[in-house]
């Protein structure tokens, strides 16, 4: 039985479409790529009653789409899949992704904000190890993975924290073995 969502479901392409309306019951708007047309942002910005999900694929191309429709689109809902759940035949996608991945991953969304309400600072995150120490980038991934953030560099993450209010010790218990 296919899952109803609210929503649109912001996807990279076809292939997303065709894996993910196996198992989802929502509307399904592509962005053809990481050159997302400006059709297609001004749908959205037209869109008044529904949410907005975006669920792309976890590599750069995936971010950069990501990044230009949070430019233009306030309050987004952001669902991440980790990058292991996400590989099959030596190809990177949501269509490659193990189902389970993708709907937890939209279980446990967040909304893009351009302000910042928590208070966390990269002074925080240097303490935590997740910026300017050796091994910063794999506790960022933990991090990500455990906190269903995505993987992100540590000005992307500090926002990311902060937009949905995660607090420091929030961050210690997700780098801890809890």
């Amino acid at each position: 039985m296919k899952k109803k969502l609210d929503a649109i479901l912001v996807v990279e392409g076809k292939s997303d479409v065709a894996f993910l309306s196996n198992y989802l019951d929502c509307e399904f708007v592509t962005t053809n790529g990481s050159d997302v047309p400006s059709s297609v942002i001004e749908y959205l910005k037209s869109v008044k009653d529904k949410k907005i999900i975006v669920l792309t694929d976890p590599d750069t191309p995936g971010k950069m789409i990501r990044d230009k429709l949070d430019e233009n689109i306030p309050n987004l809902e952001h669902a991440f899949i980790n990058k292991e759940h996400a590989i099959k035949h030596g190809k990177v996608g949501v269509a490659e992704a193990d189902i389970d991945e993708v709907l937890e991953a939209l279980n446990h969304r967040f909304v893009s904000s351009s302000k910042e309400p928590g208070n966390v600072t990269m002074t925080d995150l240097m303490k935590l190890g997740l910026t300017g120490s050796p091994d910063s980038k794999e506790k960022r991934e933990l991090v990500g993975k455990k906190l269903f953030l995505g993987y992100a560099c540590a000005k992307t993450l500090l926002k990311r924290i902060n937009s949905n209010n995660i607090s420091i010790e929030d961050l210690e218990r997700a780098l801890s073995n809890e």
